[in-house]
C-alpha cells in the first residue's frame, strides 16, 4: 500500500509542479537568479520528504509547493519592476575587463581568479588578452566578451552588402517518412522529391533518415547507414 501511496504522490506533485513552472516561465538552470535557485532547493527538500515518508500528510505538501512557486513568481515580478531591490538580492552584470585592463576589485569581489578568466577566454577562442575590450560576468556566472574593433570579424554590413534573409529549412523526410505538409509549403510534391533523391543515388524514400530543404531550394539528405565502429574508418 505504501508503494501505491508513493507512486500517487509522485504523480500528483510532479503534475502540479510542471503546471506551475509552465505558468511562471521557463529559463535555463544556469540562468536562474539566486532566489529561483534557492526555491528549487527548498522544493526538492519538501517534495523529497513527502515521497520518502508516506506517513506525512500529502495535502500540506501540495500547499507548500503552491506557496513556494507563488512566492518565487511574486519575487520574480518584483525584481522585474523594481531595479533597486533587484540589485540588492541578485547578481547583476559586473565588468572584470575594461579597455583591455583587468579590474582587480571586481574580480576579488566575485571570487574570480585570473586563471578562471583566461580559461573562459580560451573557450571563446581568445588566446591574446590584447584582443579584449570588455569582459562582463553576467548574473548567471557566464562571461560575455567584446573584442576590440580591429579584432572583430567582418560582417556583410561592414562591406556594404545586403544579403537576403535566410528562412528555416523544412524537414521533408524523417526516418523514411515523407512530410507532405512541408512539401506543400515549399510548393513541391513527392515526384519532385523522388527526382531529387534519384539524382543523389537514392531510389526510395525509406532509405533516407532525414532530409530538409530551404525555401531557396537547397536540399540536405542523410541516408540511413548501418552502425559500425568509429575506429574502423579512422585512426586516432
Amino acid at each position: 500500500m505504501d508503494y501505491l501511496i508513493i507512486a500517487l504522490r509522485i504523480i500528483s506533485v510532479m503534475a502540479l509542479f510542471l503546471f506551475l513552472v509552465l505558468k511562471t516561465g521557463r529559463r535555463k538552470i544556469a540562468e536562474l537568479p539566486v532566489y529561483d535557485f534557492l526555491s528549487i532547493i527548498v522544493l526538492g527538500s519538501v517534495i523529497g520528504a513527502d515521497i520518502a515518508e508516506p506517513n506525512i500528510p500529502h495535502l500540506p505538501v501540495l500547499f507548500a509547493v503552491v506557496l513556494i512557486i507563488a512566492l518565487q513568481y511574486l519575487v520574480s515580478s518584483l525584481l522585474i519592476n523594481n531595479k533597486k531591490i533587484a540589485r540588492k538580492i541578485t547578481f547583476g552584470p559586473t565588468v572584470i575587463i575594461q579597455n583591455g585592463q583587468f579590474i582587480k576589485a571586481n574580480m576579488k569581489r566575485l571570487k574570480y581568479s585570473i586563471e578562471t578568466v583566461l580559461m573562459v577566454l580560451r573557450e571563446k577562442d581568445i588566446f591574446d588578452l590584447n584582443e579584449v575590450e570588455y569582459a562582463i560576468v553576467e548574473g548567471s556566472g557566464s562571461i560575455s566578451v567584446l573584442k576590440k574593433p580591429q579584432y572583430l570579424p567582418l560582417t556583410p554590413s561592414d562591406m556594404k552588402l545586403k544579403p537576403g534573409a535566410k528562412g528555416l529549412p523544412l524537414p521533408l523526410i524523417i526516418d523514411g517518412k515523407v512530410q507532405d505538409g512541408n512539401l506543400q509549403q515549399l510548393e513541391r510534391d513527392r515526384s519532385w522529391l523522388a527526382a531529387e533523391l534519384a539524382q543523389a543515388g537514392i531510389p526510395d524514400f525509406s532509405e533516407v533518415f532525414y532530409a530538409d530543404c530551404t525555401r531557396e531550394g537547397r536540399l540536405y539528405i542523410s541516408k540511413i547507414v548501418q552502425a559500425k565502429n568509429f575506429h574502423d574508418d579512422f585512426t586516432l
